[in-house]
């Protein structure tokens, strides 16, 4: 597979070293994802998703403290209790979700901001929700700093939805309940891929595809390991 690389739109040198690194991340993900791709058997395009990859600067995602090692293809803590998703998994949920460039999308879970970057790179708009304030109107800030105009956040419920701007072509959940909320199965349209770890200490990421008589089909991915989905008491 070859990675598109992208030109940096920061100057001077540290705006340099993150583009190389950004390139270098999107490589090594491609690779990986190749490989779940293979051995799962799965039917999903992934080179629009890996160009928002090496686009998206993940280091003004991170704590300044980790800036060094946002670049790296793993977690990392963002406090709260919260991280930001490791690349290959933001790389693998975008791709699974399928989402077009005329897409309206759901993500539940704000968290730092990265994953809505990237889907706002893939899609027309994106409704983010995070129910942990102080992350929220942290992750509101950073994306309208860095031009994302088409990316809506706001403080919620993610086990509710966004029922106001549904339905919607897509939705990514970035934190892992029990159960897949219905809610957000109704706020999906048909034709549409729900794509959600779910579980507790084991956990698997399940795509959901609506069908058009309104039923879902279901397909374990890989297993997964991310923070619960947490919602108001």
């Amino acid at each position: 597979m070859v990675v598109a690389m992208v030109q940096d739109p920061k100057n001077g040198a540290a705006g340099d070293v993150f583009h190389q690194a950004r390139n270098a991340l999107a490589a090594e993900v491609a690779a990986e994802l190749q490989s779940i791709i293979a051995e799962r058997k799965l039917p999903i395009a992934t080179e629009r998703v890996l160009y928002a990859l090496a686009k998206v600067p993940r280091h003004e995602f991170v704590p300044d403290h980790l800036m060094r090692h946002a670049y790296r293809n793993r977690p990392l803590e963002i406090g709260h209790g919260q991280t930001i998703s490791q690349p290959l998994i933001v790389a693998l949920m975008s791709a699974l979700a399928d989402v077009q460039k005329s897409d309206k999308v759901l993500e539940v879970g704000t968290g730092s901001g990265y994953q809505a970057a990237v889907l706002g790179e893939l899609a027309g708009s994106v409704f983010s929700i995070e129910i942990i304030e102080p992350l929220g109107r942290q992750a509101e800030e950073t994306l309208r700093r860095l031009g994302y105009e088409n990316v809506h956040t706001r403080i919620g419920d993610g086990y509710a939805g966004w029922p106001e701007e549904a339905p919607f072509d897509a939705i990514v959940v970035t934190a892992a309940p029990d159960y897949i909320p219905q809610p957000l199965v109704e706020q999906l349209k048909p034709g549409g891929k729900l794509v959600i770890p779910v579980g507790d200490f084991q956990q698997e990421l399940v795509q959901v595809e609506k069908l058009a008589d309104g039923s879902t089909r279901k397909r374990e991915v890989i297993p997964v390991r991310f923070v619960p989905l947490t919602r108001e008491n």
